[in-house]
């Protein structure tokens, strides 16, 4: 503790204020304002999760198959992110310490520092296709990669200024609320509204074709929803903006509020692009995200294309902000450093200087000329996914320690959906791994 044990840091102080806001509310009884002031984290998380590789993942899934088995299980992989982030956001809210300070402090430096690592490799990963996601978008609008590029890394130095948690997450949500532009663009092609809704009531059989083209999308579709990024952000978010147990409510509301938006927005993702696979165009030929704008120009016009072009620079800015974000604190707590949006530069020198440079490192390998995009994007959800597994088995046992929980321990029906959702991401990564290799060893080009 700076200044000494038991003195308040000048995070403390500047918390406090937040909270006074929060503590006059409830005692005031305005109960939509004191939702209003508790949400964010958990908007920012899911908002956040449908980045750049996430639409585009979902995009591709509706190209390709259409709307009838994915939109289900769109909604079915939200619905495990709540369930994820909710035991985030409480062992969050009861330790006020960030799931990488607890993993340090409970299960020792050795798979501290092997949490960490795996993070920030994910995350820089991660953020390289989120460079390319407004890349795309921008240029679709004919704005070189350069600029692009620099915008992207420019948002996250400008989103830290304040030295203050609430400013930080006004600026993130201002941008969360534009992912909704999927939406729009789904209106604009003209979807089949009852085919839809029947998607939606109906779960319709596994899609045909290739079986190696089929797990790809569904380990992309699971990594566009649940990722170790989320768990980390979440509960460090939640404990930088001063949730208590007994804002529990409105931060579950939070997060449940975030699951439905995205998962809105995600289908809007997948139904605009549906109108390929109505128009057989063969989406496997659009090896750079660039391709579904083109593409859908011809069916939903220059608006919509425009729309969708807009929606990918805005899912790549918010992922940008939050990923960035979570890898700063990550590093802060396994370095014992201040790791806060409520210190200011000073305060902070290593959280601001990871915040900023690990979009730095990102922005310098986007700008080598490289691979093939779309591939890119949809393999960085594969890499979370055979992460995600190992991420949660700890969030399990944290949400299961006593002495850390006290009453607000797990109960037994909720660690066993936690440990079946863990085996059905472990499973969905290991089920594309085998069949991809199968399919190498032997020559083949599909399943």
């Amino acid at each position: 503790m700076a200044g000494g044990e038991g003195l308040l840091t000048p995070e403390d102080l500047r918390r406090s204020s937040d909270r006074q806001r929060v503590v006059d509310a409830r005692r005031g009884g305005r109960h939509w304002q004191l939702l209003a002031m508790l949400l964010g984290p958990g908007i920012l998380v899911m908002l956040g999760e449908n980045d750049g590789p996430s639409m585009l993942a979902y995009a591709a899934a509706g190209a390709t198959y259409g709307i009838g088995f994915f939109i289900p299980f769109i909604l079915v992989t939200f619905g495990t992110a709540i369930v994820v982030q909710e035991m985030s956001v409480r062992v969050g809210a009861v330790t006020h310490r960030g799931y990488g300070q607890l993993i340090f402090q409970r299960f020792g430096k050795a798979w501290g520092w092997l949490s960490a690592g795996d993070l920030v490799v994910t995350n820089l990963v991660t953020l390289i296709t989120e460079l390319i996601a407004i890349r795309v978008g921008m240029g679709f609008f004919g704005i070189s990669p350069v600029i692009s590029v620099i915008a992207g890394v420019a948002l996250v130095g400008i989103s830290m200024a304040g030295g203050r948690y609430r400013r930080w997450e006004r600026v993130a949500l201002v941008l969360a609320s534009f992912n909704l532009l999927f939406v729009a663009a789904a209106l604009l092609s003209h979807p089949d509204t009852k085919a839809v809704v029947t998607s939606l009531v109906l779960w319709r059989p596994l899609p045909g074709g290739s079986l190696e083209v089929f797990l790809l999308l569904i380990a992309s579709t699971i990594g566009a929803t649940v990722t170790p990024w989320m768990v980390f952000f979440q509960q460090s978010a939640v404990a930088d903006k001063g949730v208590t147990p007994r804002d529990l409510g409105q931060s579950r509301a939070d997060t449940v509020i975030g699951g439905v938006l995205a998962a809105f927005a995600g289908i809007g993702a997948l139904v605009v692009a549906a109108v390929l696979f109505s128009h057989h165009v063969d989406a496997s030929q659009f090896q750079g995200g660039a391709g579904f704008a083109q593409a859908l120009r011809p069916y939903i016009g220059q608006w919509g294309a425009a729309i969708f072009s807009l929606g990918l620079v805005e899912a790549g800015a918010l992922a940008m902000v939050t990923i960035s974000a979570s890898t700063a604190y990550a590093m802060g707590e396994a370095l014992g450093r201040p790791a806060s949006f409520n210190r200011k530069v000073g305060e902070a020198p290593w959280f601001y200087a990871t915040n900023l440079g690990i979009a730095v490192v990102a922005a310098g390998v986007v700008l080598i000329p490289g691979a093939p995009l779309l591939s890119i994007s949809l393999n960085a959800n594969i890499l979370a996914v055979v992460l995600m597994p190992v991420v949660l088995v700890f969030m399990l046992m944290l949400a299961n320690d006593r002495e850390l929980m006290g009453p607000r321990v797990n109960p037994a029906w909720l660690n066993l959906l936690g440990g079946g959702i863990a085996v059905l991401i472990a499973l969905s990564g290991t089920s594309y791994a085998l069949i991809a290799a199968y399919n190498a060893l032997t020559g083949r080009t599909g399943g």
